[in-house]
């Protein structure tokens, strides 16, 4: 890999990254209109009984006790439906999570063996001053072609970033 390509490299390596990240997050959105979908009509339903409720009450005496009534089976109603809401958002934080972790790591992988190209340093443990040092001296070496190749300036730049 010549100095003159690392640059498109790592562009490549970031969008891939960025659309990874992307796709996860429609993913997840998806995943938020799924549970409102199979929700949505449950809560309907259960408004369409408490109007019929409203309608064929007779007396002052019913139409007293429906606040109340109404209150405890929304309560109970509403606690499974938070518990259910709070399974689906951590299952989706998790997921989420878990992609976009494996999204960067390979994304570092990628890196690193753009910047390793020709020395084989394709290991995603590589501390990331050395990564940016030597992806400072593949932009430098880019930008002004008549300076040395980046494997000759990317150990003396790590070790001056070190101190």
């Amino acid at each position: 890999m010549s100095a003159q390509t690392i640059p498109l490299h790592l562009l490549k390596a970031l969008l891939e990254l960025q659309l990874h990240l992307g796709r996860l997050l429609q993913e997840s959105g998806q995943q938020w209109l799924e549970h409102a979908a199979r929700t949505g009509p449950e809560r309907i339903a259960e408004t369409g009984s408490e109007i019929e409720g409203l309608q064929q009450s007779g007396s002052w005496q019913e139409l007293a006790t429906l606040p109340a009534q109404a209150f405890w089976r929304h309560a109970h109603l509403r606690m499974g439906h938070a518990q259910a809401l709070v399974q689906t958002a951590v299952a989706s934080q998790m997921a989420l999570t878990q992609g976009m972790q494996q999204a960067v790591q390979d994304w570092q992988r990628q890196v690193a063996g753009v910047l390793g190209g020709e020395q084989g340093v394709a290991d995603p443990t590589v501390p990331w001053s050395d990564l940016l040092a030597r992806w400072t001296s593949a932009v430098q070496a880019v930008a002004s072609p008549g300076h040395a190749h980046p494997a000759e300036t990317a150990p003396a730049q790590a070790s001056a970033q070190a101190h």
